[in-house]
Formats: C-alpha cells, sequence, structure tokens
C-alpha cells in the first residue's frame, strides 16, 4: 500500500504588509503612554524581575538555615563562655549551692574547734533562726558527698536545729565549693586563717590543731606552727609554740586544752622546762580524776604550779623592832632593825656610790654581825 503525501501552501505575509493587517488580525496598533510620577520608587526604572515559588521558598529555607547557624553558634559562644566563667567562680569558692548536711564529711582536716560542748553555740543558733546564715560553710566535692573545710560550728548548728526543730530547712545548708585537688596546707591555712580573727578560739586549740598537722606532715610541731599560723604575730606563734609543748607532754591525759588561759599554760611551759618528768606526773594525776570536765582539769593543772609542802617546823616569827639613830656628817642616819630586814635612812643619794664600794661595806656590816 502506497501512503500519499499531504502537501500544504502556507503563505507567508509579505514584510512590508500594513500594521493593520499584522497580526493580531484586525487590531489596531498598541498604544504606548508615560506617566510623570514625581518620587515614585520606579520612576524612569525597569520593573523588577519576579521569581517562581520555587525560587522563593528556596531563597527563604537558605536564609532561614543561615540565621539558625548564627544562632546556634552565638548560643554555643555564650555557654562556653558561661562554662569558664563558672570555672573562674569555682576555683575562687564563689560558687555556692544548697547541700544536704548528712553529706558532709569530717575527715580530711584535723579541726581547730574543740569537740566539746560549746557555750555559745546557742547563740549562733539563735541568730540562724532570725536572720539565717549568712557566711556559707566551705566544702570540697568528693566521689561520695563533700569534706568539710570551712565552717565546722555552722554545720554542727544547723545539724543541732534539724534535730531540736524539726524542720526540713535546717537539713540543707548553704555551701561555697573550693576546688577539687587543692595542696593539704592551704586547706589548713584557710581554715585556720578565718577563726584565726576570732576572739574565742583558745591558745590550746591552736597548739592542738598544729600536734595533729604535724604528726600528719611528719615534722615538728614547731614548724607546724610556723606553716599555720603564719599570718600571726610572732609572739602569738611564740605562745602557740609553748602551748604545744605543754599538750604534747600531757598526752591524751588532758581532754579540755580550750579551757586552759594563757597566762596558766606559760607558767607551765617553765614549770615542764625548768623540772624534767613534771609533765609526766601531772599526767598521772590528770588521768586519775573522776570527772574529766574543764574546771577540775584546771584546778589540777594549778596547784601543780604550787611549791611543794615543806613538812619542817617553821619557828615563830620575831615581832621586835630595834631602831637607832646616828649623827653623820651627811645629817642623822635611822636605823630600823627588824626579823629579816634592816632599814637605813640618811640623806644621801646611795645610788651615786660605786658597786664595788657598796658591796663592800654591805660585807663589812654583815661580817661584823657574827
Amino acid at each position: 500500500m502506497v501512503k500519499k503525501r499531504s502537501v500544504f501552501d502556507i503563505n507567508f505575509e509579505a514584510e512590508d504588509a500594513p500594521e493593520d493587517e499584522r497580526f493580531p488580525a484586525g487590531n489596531p496598533p498598541l498604544e504606548t503612554k508615560s506617566f510623570n510620577v514625581q518620587g515614585h520608587p520606579l520612576q524612569n526604572e525597569a520593573a523588577p524581575q519576579r521569581r517562581g515559588p520555587m525560587a522563593s521558598a528556596i531563597s527563604e529555607a537558605a536564609d532561614a538555615t543561615s540565621e539558625r547557624a548564627g544562632a546556634e553558634a552565638a548560643i554555643r559562644a555564650e555557654n562556653d563562655a558561661l562554662a569558664h566563667e563558672h570555672v573562674r567562680l569555682k576555683k575562687m569558692g564563689l560558687i555556692t549551692d544548697l547541700i544536704p548536711t548528712s553529706s558532709v564529711v569530717i575527715t580530711k582536716l584535723t579541726r581547730d574547734r574543740s569537740a566539746n560542748a560549746d557555750p555559745e553555740l546557742m547563740e549562733l543558733k539563735d541568730s540562724i533562726k532570725a536572720v539565717g546564715l549568712s557566711n556559707p560553710i566551705r566544702v570540697e566535692q568528693t566521689e561520695t558527698g563533700f569534706e568539710l573545710i570551712q565552717g565546722f560550728r555552722r554545720l554542727a548548728a544547723f545539724k543541732e536545729l534539724a534535730e531540736e526543730t524539726g524542720d526540713v530547712r535546717y537539713t540543707k545548708i548553704p555551701a561555697a565549693l573550693v576546688p577539687r585537688g587543692e595542696p593539704l596546707v592551704d586547706l589548713y591555712r584557710k581554715m585556720v586563717d578565718e577563726n584565726l580573727v576570732r576572739k574565742d578560739i583558745s591558745f590550746g586549740e591552736m597548739a592542738r590543731l598544729a600536734i595533729s598537722y604535724a604528726r600528719d606532715e611528719g615534722m615538728d610541731p614547731g614548724d607546724a606552727v610556723t606553716v599555720l599560723y603564719a599570718s600571726a604575730l610572732k609572739q602569738k606563734r611564740s605562745y602557740i609554740r609553748q602551748f604545744a609543748k605543754v599538750l604534747d607532754v600531757l598526752g591524751d591525759a588532758l581532754l579540755h586544752p580550750e579551757a586552759i588561759p594563757r597566762a596558766l599554760g606559760m607558767d607551765l611551759y617553765k614549770l615542764f622546762e625548768a623540772e624534767e618528768g613534771r609533765g609526766a606526773q601531772v599526767a598521772e594525776t590528770l588521768k586519775a580524776l573522776d570527772d574529766h570536765d574543764p574546771a577540775s582539769e584546771v584546778r589540777v593543772l594549778r596547784e601543780a604550779l604550787l611549791p611543794p609542802e615543806d613538812d619542817t617546823p617553821t619557828p615563830p616569827k620575831s615581832v621586835s623592832k630595834t631602831s637607832l639613830r646616828l649623827a653623820r656628817p651627811e645629817g642623822e642616819a635611822r636605823v630600823l632593825a627588824q626579823n629579816g630586814k634592816v632599814e637605813l635612812r640618811l640623806p644621801r643619794d646611795f645610788s651615786a656610790v660605786s658597786r664595788e664600794k657598796l658591796q663592800s661595806a654591805v660585807e663589812a656590816f654583815l661580817a661584823n654581825l657574827d
């Protein structure tokens, strides 16, 4: 079968055809008008090219992604800055938090405060109940809880308040967190310096802490005083050293070193230095006490300073007096003699007499009495 081809004749319009005969057929040519609108943003400018819906969506998504990335970068930078600031404040011990009192242990440092009854703790508890705790304790965070660095009395007050009142508010205490791994001597210094400015801490408590630190560090108690109490005055460090020697001699026989007044401690130090073995005798007397209260221990220590009793009968003292009056070139000399005393009065400056001459005269006077 033979297919026939269809042939079409297409007549194109001549180039020079009249404008009214061009496409669209029969329509008059469009009239172009111009408007002169002063101040219009598109005046004398081409109209902006419109984008399709897909292009607009892609552009908006790109802008949103860019803004989100910028916001995330700003948040990360702020978080990094906050983290660095947190570390800085923690190193300075300025991070404070409420921590359970039951999670605070006292094992790392020997306390300079006595564990005996504190008569001033009641005042501290009354202050906490009235206005709260103005000075947080300081702790070091451990794997299982917190180690107390400063604030032994404040922690004790909170525990007693919780037990006495049953108020759950006192089961947590404000605490400043110190950085972990700080040298032991620095922790001791922080504890010591805080209490050093308090007038109620005794030399006995400070000396006992020095002895404990010296034992832990394997050093002499005198050197421990120098390390721990570097901020104290030289005279005060000297007192603490003398107390440390007294406490070292008495050992565990003394339970209330905080009750020893400074003057008594100094006298005991001189006694133990002058009489070897005297400290051991005093320690045995302390151990024999039935009641180891502060007053009883202080009484024993004071009695140790008394001179031993002499069983030799003392002859009765004479109450008679002998008086003499002698004429001298300087004037009248008056002599009064009584038991154990000879008094000479003469209008003369005896301080102007040389020491050798005065000694010779006194020796001659005494020799003539025999």
